[in-house]
């Protein structure tokens, strides 16, 4: 743990970035209020917004015909998720030009290293970074900019004058405009932390500066809040790597892929996404879990255990297992949402067979390995689901398994299979 006297780290945070990608491409929706959605159906969800459907009470999470209400003229485009993506590895590009980026948060924040050694010449570079991306991705995609001595003041400052913010948080400064900051929008404090806080008597940013490190501590249960008050008081905290758990991927469902034959093929769809995903990073799963949520809310989940396996002969099938596992659990035959998660995870070269497996199946699972390899190379190669196991029909708004999610940004790659 150490204090930086200067700033070190810049955060962008775009604004609004699904809906002004789809304003940007398209003149027509220039100076409209635009919302995106998850798929193309009125009874859908507003998943983003512009800042003048926001203006007028639209909200991420409301229904479209909610949205409607309050706006009558709004525009409703369907998330085009490798359009997304393609844009965002031109913006790397382009930031990459000014200063390193030193990690990618999700497809809209990016964390960079700063060059400049002063605050004038840090403010000057990231107002010549935003003209960059002016001309190089447009001017109706724009970033608000962060700049302080860590990644999460780097991110409140971003987060503090949205849109086309530029904030500064100087660690000489601090507190400072910190303390404009509400506790819910600091990183790393949850809905839930809030109540705790105030039985501790913290109800604003100048009471959570005001507590020692071990007060922090004791609220939290944990180190995590001795490490988020360190950050906020300016030392850059050096976290323990984190490890990959599981792969997996989720989908609610809607029309007559509800019904169970049809969730149960697009559950099948979501695991050979996870499994090819599984073998890119070079590892074996132990445990397969498949999650069900009927329409009447009720969710029901089934898990399996077996040898370690990346192929998808053997993952595929315990998947359709699993499916029959859960179903078997509900009486409902009509499903709103499905997930399945391949963990128990093992890197491939330290994963180790079973001595007493008997010689024709590992003979079996040497070939399904083979074939799944082969399967790779294919796709790899000449794109899209040029061989798979099974027939594949994509459901209601594409993109199985190949959707944005925060903390993971899909490999174009991704798109040409799910689609």
């Amino acid at each position: 743990m150490q204090r930086s006297s200067r700033l070190t780290r810049l955060y962008i945070d775009f604004d609004a970035f699904f809906a002004h990608v789809e304003k940007q491409i398209d003149p027509a929706l220039h100076g409209r209020p635009v919302a995106v959605t998850p798929m193309p159906s009125r009874y859908s969800g507003v998943i983003a917004a512009c800042y003048q459907a926001k203006a007028r009470g639209v909200k991420r999470g409301m229904k479209c015909d909610e949205a409607e209400a309050l706006c009558p003229d709004i525009v409703f485009r369907h998330a085009r998720h490798d359009v997304y993506v393609k844009l965002h590895h031109k913006i790397i590009a382009e930031v990459n030009r000014f200063m390193p980026v030193l990690k990618t948060w999700s497809i809209d924040e990016v964390e960079c290293g700063v060059p400049a050694r002063t605050t004038e010449a840090a403010v000057i570079l990231a107002k010549q970074m935003r003209r960059g991306l002016a001309q190089t991705i447009g001017p109706i995609i724009t970033p608000s900019i962060g700049l302080s001595c860590n990644q999460l003041l780097a991110k409140i400052a971003a987060e503090m004058n949205k849109p086309r913010g530029l904030i500064v948080l100087h660690p000489d400064d601090l507190p400072g405009r910190l303390l404009e900051v509400p506790l819910e929008d600091v990183p790393g404090i949850a809905a839930g932390m809030l109540p705790r806080l105030a039985r501790a008597g913290v109800h604003d940013m100048a009471g959570l500066w005001g507590l020692a490190p071990k007060q922090a501590r004791a609220i939290w249960g944990n180190v995590q809040g001795e490490r988020l008050w360190a950050e906020l008081h300016g030392y850059h905290v050096k976290r323990p790597e984190t490890s990959r758990s599981m792969f997996g991927h989720s989908r609610v469902l809607s029309g007559d892929w509800r019904q169970r034959d049809k969730a149960r093929e697009c559950l099948i769809l979501l695991a050979a996404k996870a499994t090819r995903r599984l073998r890119a990073d070079q590892f074996m799963a132990t445990k397969l879990t498949v999650s069900l949520k009927d329409a009447e809310g009720q969710r029901v989940s089934h898990e399996l255990q077996f040898p370690p396996a990346r192929d998808d002969f053997t993952l595929l099938r315990a998947t359709r297992a699993a499916f029959d596992g859960c179903a078997a659990k509900t009486i409902c035959r009509v499903y709103a949402h499905i997930s399945v998660y391949l963990h128990g995870l093992k890197p491939e070269g330290q994963a180790s067979g079973d001595l007493f497996e008997q010689a024709h199946r590992a003979q079996r699972k040497l070939q399904y390995e083979t074939a799944s390899d082969a399967m790779d190379r294919i796709n790899a190669r000449y794109g899209g689901n040029t061989v798979n196991l099974g027939t594949r029909e994509e459901p209601p708004g594409g993109y199985a398994g190949a959707k944005i999610a925060f903390g993971r940004v899909p490999d174009i790659e991704d798109f040409s299979a799910a689609r």
